[in-house]
């Protein structure tokens, strides 16, 4: 703020009073959070500002009332995470990592902030309901913990959109991946096979889906089903459904097991599930099952070796034993796409098939993996290649590392898709409509 704003607000009784007699103003005249407004509010406490301090003044008690307050600042192009720590201390996630800034919140002040953005989320959070999932008005994703649940004061996590929608051009110039490896990224949506994109927490799973899902054909129906909405995809045709939480009296749920089945309703194109976290990937299964090609989702591991043991995880609390969701997997999901993040760069680690072994176990081979700005093959390409129905042409530095697999290579009478500036396959595959 200027020194002619500081000294403004230095003649009130403090932002507090201001922020409370704002409020007030909104209660009487509800409305925006305006210049006009705050001059009224100056005036009938006998106060006068200039044109610079009001315009200032009027942006910051737009960011506490409407905003994120003393984060708001915090709020720039490039940063993916806000978190505050039961401490008071703020952390930030961007381009150079997680790394902790200057400003502290105390506990009266983290804990307003937290309850004010839940209220704006549509959601409860006091001493009955001490933790809250949220999506705010203006896209942020919203969690927070009070008390006792937290040892100190409220814990709050923002996960803040990007600024803008990021396409595979866009995250292959960042250096997410090569051009071989968005050749293959591009027949897998072409060729309509279901695929999962992996990863820890903060690789950009939900960036990368959504980019590859804006390559679908503008004549497909996209259903999306999420917790919270995330996934913002570039495409002129999907339909998202977001589960709801109970209310005050604890009725009124809807989980995401209940939104799957509705989109079967839906005449989906592709099925697309943001995140399987529980009993829901059983449904998803029996769609993909059933029909449904071309269906996705993201799921949280740490490699893609890691992938079945996960999904086995979630299969058991949808009630599907090991085998039963070996079975399941095998003809319904295909292709896993696993992501990493080194040095707070987010990258494509390897491209892996799911597969049931003889034994009856589920098991991720993988068959492509980027090492040193090439696309390497690794056992499962030519498994790949002919579900893809296409061929990728490798840098000639990577021969001495293919396999006895050999490469990834169209099969007789299906269409070749060119390492670099491929969108789709020349020809649809036998039995299944253009895409």
């Amino acid at each position: 703020m200027s020194t002619e704003g500081e000294q403004g607000l230095q003649e009130l009784s403090g932002l507090e009073e201001l922020l409370d007699l704002v409020r007030e103003d909104l209660v009487r005249s509800p409305g925006p959070i305006d210049v006009p407004r705050i001059v009224r509010v100056l005036r009938r406490q006998g106060r006068v500002l200039g044109a610079a301090a009001t315009l200032e003044l009027t942006a910051q008690l737009r960011d506490h009332v409407d905003g994120l307050g003393p984060l708001q600042a915090l709020a720039v192009p490039g940063v993916t995470d806000l978190l505050v720590n039961d401490d008071g201390t703020v952390w930030v996630d961007d381009a150079d990592g997680l790394h902790r800034t200057a400003l502290r919140l105390g506990p009266a002040q983290a804990r307003e902030l937290a309850v004010r953005l839940a209220t704006s989320g549509g959601r409860r959070l006091d001493d009955a309901v001490p933790w809250v999932d949220a999506h705010l008005p203006s896209g942020i994703r919203f969690h927070a913990v009070l008390p006792p649940l937290s040892p100190g004061g409220a814990i709050i996590s923002l996960r803040l959109p990007a600024a803008q929608r990021l396409d595979l051009a866009d995250l292959q110039a960042l250096g997410a991946f090569t051009p071989a490896a968005r050749a293959v990224l591009d027949a897998i949506v072409a060729a309509r096979v279901p695929f999962l994109v992996t990863g820890g927490t903060g690789t950009g799973k939900s960036t990368l889906l959504a980019a590859m899902l804006a390559t679908a054909p503008p004549t497909e129906r996209l259903v999306v089903v999420e917790d919270v909405l995330e996934l913002a995809i570039d495409h002129p045709h999907v339909v998202h459904l977001q589960s709801r939480h109970p209310n005050s009296e604890g009725a009124g749920a809807v989980d995401l097991t209940a939104l799957v089945r509705q989109s079967l309703r839906m005449r989906p194109d592709r099925i697309v599930l943001g995140e399987c976290r529980g009993a829901e990937v059983r449904e998803l299964l029996q769609a993909l099952n059933t029909g449904h090609e071309g269906g996705c989702g993201t799921v949280h591991a740490n490699t893609a070796a890691d992938v079945p043991a996960r999904l086995e995880a979630l299969g058991a609390l949808g009630g599907l034993d090991r085998s039963a969701l070996a079975t399941q997997v095998a003809s319904a999901l295909q292709v896993v796409v696993h992501l990493g993040r080194h040095d707070g760069v987010r990258r494509l680690e390897e491209i892996a098939l799911l597969e049931r072994t003889a034994d009856g176990t589920l098991t991720a081979r993988t068959a492509l993996r980027p090492e040193g700005g090439t696309l390497h093959e690794e056992p499962a390409a030519a498994a790949l290649a002919d579900r893809l129905r296409c061929s990728v042409e490798l840098s000639p530095s990577t021969a001495s590392t293919r396999t006895a697999t050999g490469s990834l290579r169209p099969t007789t009478g299906r269409s070749h898709i060119p390492t670099k500036h491929a969108r789709t396959a020349s020809a649809p595959p036998t039995g299944r409509r253009a895409v």
